[in-house]
């Protein structure tokens, strides 16, 4: 073990913060308040994880060639945004895609989907024994910047379609910033409604402010919540850690941070949404593509409701 001490940039980003100064530097007055609770509800597992079913929570969006680009790297996609509820079948891997979110496009690629929806990992863990079963669906919940729409809205919808499924526990996804408030928001309505929940994610801040029941983060960038990409076995660790985290919180508001490291050079902690790193003629050319994604955000929401 090293006894060197880490630098003074090596802490968790900053999420809240940043997103609040971007906005402002973009031209946007009105802060973005935040999802806030000092209490979370709690569910204790009702059985062993070993004859449970779990369920996926996820904000990936379904491929679908018809909205654009949504491809490893790909630009950020408005056209690829779902605005209701969704559930998946977990017979196949579904081909799921995050070109609709703000993960980090400057540090990760996009290029292994078992790094925002495990998935495949959960499979294995269920071979094993591990887990007693991979629930029949996995569940899709829409990135709103409402709470009271999640809250009110989609929050029930996953609560109805887990209890369909006769799920036990419910695993939680989050990519972007906006993500990771989603999924805490959900995480509570399932858990006063008696489900078990753990987020797994990289936006500290996000999820702490919110305040849910269990939390296990990583320290890595937006769209890694999983694990690393196309590591196996950084996403079965990354995974198994999770179920720790289920099976041994004593209460709510419980936060285990993974050991796994992104790299030995924190450095890549600085640039998400840092306006110290832009210029202003960066900061205009923000600006006009968040102003043309947004109209086309809204043309795919009123087209959806």
């Amino acid at each position: 073990m090293s006894s060197e001490l880490a630098s003074d940039a090596d802490v968790a980003i900053p999420y809240m913060q940043r997103t609040r100064d971007y906005y402002a530097a973009i031209g946007y007055d009105t802060p973005y308040r935040w999802a806030h609770y000092v209490d979370a509800p709690f569910a204790p597992l009702t059985k062993p994880l070993s004859r449970s079913r779990v369920a996926i929570v996820t904000t990936a969006s379904p491929f679908d060639a018809a909205h654009g680009d949504q491809g490893p790297g790909a630009a950020y996609n408005s056209a690829a945004k779902f605005y209701q509820v969704y559930s998946g079948s977990t017979e196949n891997p579904p081909d799921l895609r995050i070109s609709h979110i703000a993960y980090d496009r400057t540090h990760t690629t996009a290029t292994d989907c078992n790094t925002w929806f495990p998935l495949s990992a959960l499979k294995r863990l269920t071979k094993s024994g591990r887990v007693g079963s991979t629930a029949e669906h996995f569940f899709g919940a829409p990135t709103n910047r409402s709470h009271r729409v999640t809250i009110e809205t989609d929050a029930p919808e996953i609560l109805a379609r887990c209890r369909a499924d006769q799920v036990d526990v419910a695993i939680l996804v989050p990519n972007c910033p906006v993500c990771h408030q989603t999924v805490s928001l959900v995480a509570r309505h399932l858990e006063a409604n008696g489900i078990p929940t753990v987020v797994m994610g990289c936006a500290k801040d996000i999820v702490e402010h919110a305040a849910v029941p269990r939390f296990l983060f990583s320290d890595f960038p937006l769209g890694n919540s999983a694990g690393k990409p196309h590591d196996v076995a950084s996403q079965d660790v990354t995974l198994e850690l999770a179920l720790r985290v289920l099976e041994s919180a004593p209460a709510a508001r419980t936060t285990v941070q993974s050991p796994l490291r992104w790299s030995t050079d924190a450095s890549w902690k600085r640039d998400y949404n840092n306006i110290a790193q832009m210029n202003p003629d960066e900061l205009a050319r923000r600006r006009r593509d968040f102003d043309a994604q947004k109209a086309i955000a809204n043309t795919v929401r009123n087209s959806a409701a």
